[in-house]
């Protein structure tokens, strides 16, 4: 634990407030029980399995910095600005003319001159032991700031790649959105095969008429745990999509709190995940009607394969001004044979009655008439279920932000499902072996 003291906080370069910032939060870091399986918020979760004191801080970049980051180059060639960071250090930023000329900020956040006042503004009414632990040691927080009446129409691309052995990265992200501008922004995530930790936060800040669409990919390596917090603000009249595609990692929990505290402000949450091996993907999600007349809408679909499993626990709350609230709520699942196993758990709590809120979640096989009708016609049983998964997963995909980027992750469920397929393939081969053998003796 030695390197994640106060003092190796306070060692971390950076001005003078950011060192006392993360100092402070250090040492609340120093006081706070760890989490424990039994707290509801950890219900279900791999927690108990995870040991801080393996890993350290990461400080070595070499070798990083080129890495591909597997999203495809017509993603990058269609940003307006990249922005490339190794273990939670930038190694490069490539801004066009057109948003430097708009005044958009893309860089450090310590050297924007407004630092200190955006770090911390969204985050500071979400704070759990992992986002502490990012606010001590996020080496070099990154800033986007786009300033109000700023529309752009090309996207703000930023990778994260972690490499290291029992290493740890704390990625900061934070995106600023003026009135009534308007931005799209990916965020990256990627890790070498090795055990690593990553714990990113992403502050979201959307002010009044402004619009946002965030999309986060998460293609960590197998045997990366990740802690990850979305924390998003709506002001009045604001449009916010927060959307999320998972597909590596050993352990990856995810929290996203979205807080509607403008009249008006709308949000839609979008998730889609696939899980297989022994992967654990873990979402917590928390839509919090703060204002009257708001409307949030989420919609996550996962698959898991193998034995591999998912966890989906979300939280409607209507606050008692929060009047004419809107607010939905949808987690489906498909369990791609008898290991998988899958978790969710919606809940309410509401504290005024002129709402409509909703909420919804099912967990089960591919549709067998589905398949069947498939199969009828011809259609392989693998590539039947194929079909069906894809399909599935489809609803989400088209709806996610950053256009340029939805054929690489059709690619990569393709890659998964291939890999179950093969899997499934291979154990019917030893079990008709096995029978052949057996009938033979």
């Amino acid at each position: 634990m030695a390197d994640f003291s106060t003092d190796a906080a306070r060692a971390l370069a950076g001005p003078v407030w950011l060192s006392d910032r993360r100092a402070y939060a250090a040492a609340e870091f120093a006081s706070m029980p760890p989490p424990d399986a039994t707290d509801e918020e950890w219900r279900y979760s791999a927690i108990q399995e995870f040991d801080l004191s393996e890993f350290a801080l990461l400080s070595d970049v070499r070798g990083a910095e080129a890495t591909p980051s597997g999203m495809g180059d017509n993603v990058l060639g269609d940003a307006g600005a990249v922005i490339r960071t190794a273990n939670g250090r930038i190694s490069s930023i490539e801004v066009d003319d057109e948003l430097a000329a708009a005044g958009v900020y893309v860089g450090p956040l310590a050297a924007s001159g407004q630092g200190s006042a955006q770090l911390g503004a969204v985050s500071a009414d979400a704070t759990d032991y992992f986002t502490v632990l990012n606010d001590a040691f996020a080496v070099e927080p990154l800033l986007i700031h786009v300033p109000a009446g700023v529309v752009l129409r090309k996207p703000i691309v930023v990778t994260h790649h972690l490499s290291g052995n029992r290493g740890a990265a704390f990625p900061r992200l934070v995106v600023h959105v003026g009135a009534d501008a308007q931005a799209e922004v990916l965020d990256y995530h990627t890790s070498a095969q090795g055990s690593l930790l990553a714990c990113p936060v992403t502050e979201l800040d959307v002010a009044s008429a402004g619009r946002l669409s965030y999309l986060n990919v998460q293609q960590l390596g197998t045997e990366t745990w990740q802690f990850s917090s979305h924390l998003a603000r709506a002001e009045r009249d604001a449009s916010l999509t927060a959307s999320t595609a998972a597909f590596g990692g050993g352990y990856a929990r995810t929290r996203s709190d979205v807080r509607l505290v403008g009249r008006g402000a709308n949000c839609d949450l979008l998730a889609l995940y696939f899980g297989d091996g022994n992967q654990g993907l873990d979402f917590r999600t928390y839509q919090d009607h703060v204002a009257p007349d708001t409307t949030s809408n989420l919609l996550y679909k996962g698959v898991v394969s193998d034995a591999a499993r998912s966890i989906y626990t979300g939280l409607i709350r209507v606050r008692p001004e929060a009047r004419g609230t809107n607010a939905f709520q949808t987690n489906r699942n498909l369990k791609l044979g008898d290991k998988a196993w899958v978790e969710s758990v919606p809940n309410l709590e509401i504290e005024n009655n002129d709402v409509r809120c909703s909420h919804a979640s099912a967990v089960g096989p591919v549709d067998t008439e589905q398949q069947f009708y498939l199969e009828s016609r011809g259609v392989r049983s693998s590539e039947a279920e194929r079909l069906i998964v894809a399909g599935f997963l489809e609803e989400v995909l088209e709806s996610l932000p950053v256009a340029a980027v939805r054929e690489t992750l059709r690619h990569q469920i393709d890659a998964k499902l291939s890999q179950h397929v093969e899997h499934v393939e291979h154990v019917e081969l030893d079990e008709l072996v096995e029978n052949t053998e057996l009938g033979g003796g």
